[in-house]
């Protein structure tokens, strides 16, 4: 190994501490801030000493929570960013191209309109059973034919079914206004109203699908090489790709569930973090882990601040932040380069 790479390894390496550092530091902020602020003593008594304060209550109950579900989401939506954008060879790609925030957000109007389902807690089920079935059909569909399911073929499968989903949901909406008035607070994206069931609903599935991302990170690196180079290196092109689509899902439909569709963080976050790791996916996915619950919470927290004693749900800034963003990597010529 040469000198340069083992520096070059070093510099991402200590970048990545720092970057871990701040999301702490972030963490901190989102449960201190918000329409009543918190002293660091306050929120260390509610830890160590709790009660039935109200102070402990907000800390405990709320934002606790929320600051968890925001790292959990954050994390899947940049780690699953930077599968498909690599995976789909798109550099525009994000976790809505397989339509898995379309699958999502049908079965939590089915569950609301037909089922009356009503809590946050049983929407998370039906919304990652959503995410899950129409992420098979996508795979299914662009399987067929010679070639099997290419990142092209993949694109425009999940794009024709997402948009498929979103007349049936705009239907069914039309007809039941009970049904929009209710899912309309999830369909926006937030971090608020989540409690820790909530939390522990998606655990198992965004936790599997952050270590799957890592462990597919070198057979990507080989894949971006091009497919005659990566079975060359030993790669097993179907597999990987299964898997990935597997990754892809229960990071995407864990995070829809939890936090409702939230869009630009897995298109921004990969790009952002490609300025300092370059395209190597060993390095790009963990960034992304770390930057994109960054990007999330400091954006939540923004939300909270900027509209005392209301606040703005987070799906809103992430959409006003990201809108820029996107128009800026439509214009960059360097884009298509991962």
């Amino acid at each position: 190994m040469s000198r340069n790479h083992r520096g070059g390894a070093a510099w991402r390496g200590a970048a990545l501490l720092v970057a871990l550092v701040l999301l702490v530091l972030v963490c901190a902020l989102s449960v201190g801030l918000g329409a009543m602020d918190m002293s660091p003593a306050n929120v260390i008594s509610a830890f160590l000493s709790p009660d039935d304060s109200y102070s402990t209550l907000i800390v405990t109950s709320m934002r606790v929570p929320r600051t968890l579900v925001g790292l959990l989401a954050g994390a899947a939506l940049g780690a699953s960013g930077a599968l498909m954008q690599t995976m789909t060879r798109n550099p525009l790609a994000d976790p809505g191209l397989l339509g898995v925030n379309a699958g999502a957000a049908t079965a939590v109007v089915f569950a609301v309109a037909f089922l009356g389902m009503s809590s946050l807690s049983s929407y998370v089920w039906f919304s990652f059973a959503g995410a899950l079935a129409i992420s098979l059909l996508v795979y299914a569909v662009s399987s067929t034919g010679r070639g099997g399911a290419t990142p092209v073929r993949l694109a425009l499968a999940g794009t024709a079914v997402g948009v498929v989903l979103t007349s049936i949901i705009q239907a069914v909406l039309l007809v039941q206004p009970v049904t929009f008035e209710r899912y309309r607070f999830w369909a926006v994206g937030a971090l608020a109203g989540r409690d820790l069931a909530v939390v522990w609903q998606v655990v198992p599935f965004i936790v599997a699908g952050l270590v799957l991302a890592l462990f597919l990170a070198p057979s990507l690196n080989a894949m971006a090489l091009g497919e005659d180079s990566a079975r060359a290196l030993g790669v097993r092109l179907g597999r990987t790709r299964v898997f990935g689509a597997i990754a892809i899902t229960l990071l995407c439909g864990g995070a829809t569930a939890a936090a409702g569709p939230i869009g630009f963080v897995g298109l921004a976050v990969p790009h952002m973090v490609r300025f300092l790791t370059g395209p190597d996916q060993r390095w790009v996915i963990p960034y992304s882990m770390v930057v994109a619950p960054i990007l999330l919470l400091s954006a939540d927290i923004a939300g909270r601040l900027v509209a005392r004693p209301s606040e703005l749900e987070v799906g809103i800034v992430t959409a006003c932040l990201g809108a820029p963003v996107f128009m800026w990597l439509v214009r960059r010529r360097k884009v298509a380069k991962l």
